[in-house]
């Protein structure tokens, strides 16, 4: 958290990389989680697709709709006050044609209060990305390991680690860079490729599975806190284990519904002693007219 706590903008993440201050980064997907990762002091707060899997239950970001994105951003803005907010246009959203991708970009930020939005893709999503940057749309990329992609890609792997995909990878981050994007994440590269990728442009690059070198990290919320993931990716580290809290909890409440240990009779409201007698003769149970 800066020292004075003001709102996070692309300014504040600007000065940020000059300053060699590492920015966190979080996924959120609704009041909640919006709300506890803005207190913890979290610099920025994405809205990913990944909301398809570890919220909705789908095997993968694909089936994600423009609709979920701006349901999910209007909760998480509702919950934080000082996080920047990125929302990741949907599948397909950055391919389509200038207007379409303004189009989908400006109902995330009209519709859904997020304050910039994140395109996955190099070089071919450019057209798009410029018109949101010039329609005054921040815009976040993302490269490497993009899930959008991942039946191209043939699954989730680790990019660039050839010299071709590395050289690809480091010019289009180059390319988003000159298009006016304010930053970059960084899937699942070698650290290598991240740290020269980190050094060759100037804005902030945000490192999910690459390494140290960036700028930034982003981790997604229900991976870090073991919250109902099924997700054991090998760069996540685990903060806390509330889904065996939080099963355990929902068990015992289960075993004293059962076994009529709850509720007790402070979990109750209660009449008096008069109010009975009024109502049911003098004792609960009775009838209206006191029990003839």
């Amino acid at each position: 958290m800066s020292a004075t706590g003001e709102k996070v903008t692309v300014r504040t993440l600007q000065k940020m990389k000059e300053e060699e201050r590492p920015i966190a980064m979080i996924t959120a997907y609704d009041y909640p989680s919006g709300k506890l990762a803005d207190q913890a002091g979290a610099d920025i707060l994405l809205v990913g697709d990944s909301l398809g899997m570890v919220v909705l239950g789908y095997d993968s970001t694909i089936a994600v709709t423009l609709e979920d994105m701006i349901h999910h951003t209007k909760a998480v803005v509702r919950g934080a006050q000082r996080s920047l907010i990125v929302t990741d246009l949907p599948f397909l959203t950055a391919h389509l044609s200038r207007e379409e991708v303004l189009k989908a970009a400006g109902k995330l930020v009209q519709e859904g209060g997020a304050h910039a939005v994140k395109i996955e893709g190099g070089e071919e999503i450019l057209s798009g990305a410029k018109a949101c940057i010039q329609a005054g749309i921040p815009v976040m990329g993302h490269l490497g390991l993009t899930p959008q992609s991942v039946h191209q890609l043939g699954g989730y792997r680790v990019q660039g680690r050839d010299k071709e995909t590395a050289a690809k990878l480091l010019r289009d981050a180059q390319l988003l860079e000159e298009c006016g994007a304010f930053a970059l994440v960084l899937e699942c590269v070698p650290t290598e490729l991240s740290d020269e990728i980190s050094k060759s442009v100037s804005i902030p690059t945000i490192g999910i599975g690459a390494g140290g070198s960036c700028d930034g990290q982003v981790l997604v919320y229900h991976d870090i806190l073991q919250y109902g993931s099924n997700l054991q990716p090998s760069f996540v580290k685990k903060y806390a284990f509330v889904g065996d809290q939080i099963l355990e909890g929902i068990q015992h409440y289960v075993r004293e519904v059962r076994q009529r240990v709850f509720p007790e009779k402070k979990h109750g409201f209660h009449l008096s002693s008069q109010q009975v007698k009024d109502l049911y003769g003098g004792k609960p149970g009775g009838t209206m007219d006191g029990g003839r």
